[in-house]
Parts: C-alpha cells; sequence; structure tokens
C-alpha cells in the first residue's frame, strides 16, 4: 500500500505521456483543481523514463496552470507486478505490453485516448498539494 511518504514532487518536464486525453475531461478536472487550490491524487511515473503511466489528465492540468513539478508516486514499472496494463474494450489495438507504452513514450508520439488501462493493485493516498508548492521551481516539503 501506498502511503503519502511515497509521493514526490518531479519535474514537470521530466515526464512523458504514451496517450492523448479527452479535452472535455480535462477541463472538468482543471475547474476541480482550481477550486481545490491543489492536486488531491498523484499520478504514477515510471522511475527510469518518466513515462506517465496513470495522470494524463492531471499532467495536461499541470501543462495548462504553467506548474514547475507534479506530484507523483514513481514505480519499477517494468518490474513491478502490482501493476498490469491491458487495452480499453473500444481500443483499436488488441493487446499492449508494458514495453509498448514505455517505447510510445519515448519516441515522442502517444497513442489515442483511453488506449492503455493500467490496473494498479495499491490505492493511491489521498494528498493535498497547493498549486503555489507546484509552481515553486526549487524542492520544498508539501505537507
Amino acid at each position: 500500500m501506498w502511503e503519502e511518504e511515497d509521493v514526490h514532487l518531479v519535474p514537470y518536464e521530466w515526464l512523458k505521456p504514451h496517450e492523448e486525453i479527452k479535452p472535455r475531461n480535462r477541463d472538468k478536472l482543471l475547474e476541480m483543481t482550481k477550486r481545490w487550490g491543489g492536486f488531491t491524487k498523484p499520478l504514477i511515473v515510471d522511475k527510469r523514463t518518466g513515462a506517465i503511466l496513470d495522470g494524463h489528465h492531471r499532467y495536461s492540468i499541470a501543462g495548462e496552470l504553467n506548474l514547475a513539478r507534479v506530484p507523483a508516486i514513481c514505480v519499477d514499472y517494468l518490474a513491478d507486478e502490482r501493476i498490469e496494463v491491458d487495452v480499453w474494450p473500444a481500443s483499436e489495438l488488441k493487446s499492449i505490453t508494458k514495453q509498448e507504452v514505455i517505447d510510445m513514450c519515448l519516441s515522442g508520439n502517444v497513442y489515442p485516448p483511453k488506449t492503455s488501462r493500467h490496473t494498479i493493485a495499491d490505492h493511491l493516498p489521498p494528498i493535498h498539494v497547493s498549486l503555489e508548492i507546484l509552481a515553486q521551481q526549487e524542492p520544498s516539503h508539501w505537507s
């Protein structure tokens, strides 16, 4: 089970998406994030490559808000058996592997929205990291 201590503030530029987002979903989440004044859920990211596994809409919001850092739990994606990947039922792909997700991130291209579906055994800890903290370049403790 992940704890609040497992959440780190990582540089926005380091993160790499592998999937497009749905603008309408992003816009709703952007309004909620502004209302909350911060992020309430961390991204899940591969610690070796910066590949975003969960949190593409939150990543997009960080870009919209010009944030320097984003709260994330960094995992060893290829080795962590608690994290599985499959395709969404409506996806154009028949199957997908973890290596294909990493390859897509590193290619600079992205899959259509709702292509990969990550199943994560552990629940994410509830957090609140203010937008002011995330806008800062310098490391600081947020909790």
